[in-house]
């Protein structure tokens, strides 16, 4: 059988289950080949097919990002592509790599952003967790920090209080202003009491630690 025999549609299946233990096979052999075999069909005429390939590649990403590192070129290619699926999927399987290869993504940053901004839920909150690890990085931190702050303004107020959660282990006594500040201009903005909440906890815990 060929890697793409074992997908959930080529088995006549409608759950995601034999995805995840293709995706654990594959990750756990440390398979390169059936890696390559899963990029490479990518396009293929079926759709659901190139759906279950793009998902088998971020959930080996999640398991081993080394795996998939090298496709960043393949993964941004797919964020200009018609089938949504294929979108946050690529989103996904780069937030994945990030860490791996962030000269890379940094470089497709405007793209990575663009797409962000007009894509699904799902395709922005992994472009957030992207600019999140960039500003993990010395080189990157500046640029990526301004770039979340924007995001932190203009996103959902249902996706707020988790982007600004998440952006807790980035921020620092240079850039504790700024956030705070973001953050403050969007409690208005909140009409749920509980994600407002979230937001105002936020607030009070940062002005605590970074005193």
């Amino acid at each position: 059988m060929t890697i793409i025999d074992k997908l959930a549609t080529s088995l006549n299946r409608r759950d995601e289950g034999p995805n995840q233990e293709l995706a654990t096979y594959i990750a756990n052999r440390d398979d390169r080949m059936a890696v390559k075999e899963l990029v490479d069909n990518l396009y293929n005429r079926d759709k659901n097919i190139q759906s279950d390939c793009i998902k088998v590649l971020y959930e080996v990403g999640e398991l081993n990002p080394t795996l998939i590192a090298e496709y960043s070129k393949e993964f941004v290619a797919l964020l200009d592509h018609g089938n949504n699926r294929l979108v946050w999927g690529a989103m996904t399987a780069l937030d994945t790599i990030t860490l791996e290869k962030p000269e890379a993504i940094y470089s497709a940053l405007a793209k990575i952003v663009d797409i962000a901004g007009k894509g699904s839920v799902i395709t922005r909150d992994h472009g957030v967790n992207i600019l999140i690890k960039l500003c993990s990085i010395k080189h990157y931190a500046d640029h990526a920090f301004a770039l979340l702050i924007e995001q932190l303004k203009s996103c959902p107020t249902n996706q707020l209080p988790m982007y600004a959660e998440n952006a807790i282990p980035i921020v620092n006594d240079k850039n504790k202003e700024f956030f705070i500040e973001t953050l403050f201009s969007r409690l208005d903005d909140i009409e749920k009491d509980t994600k407002r909440k979230r937001v105002e906890k936020l607030i009070k815990n940062s002005r605590a630690i970074f005193r």
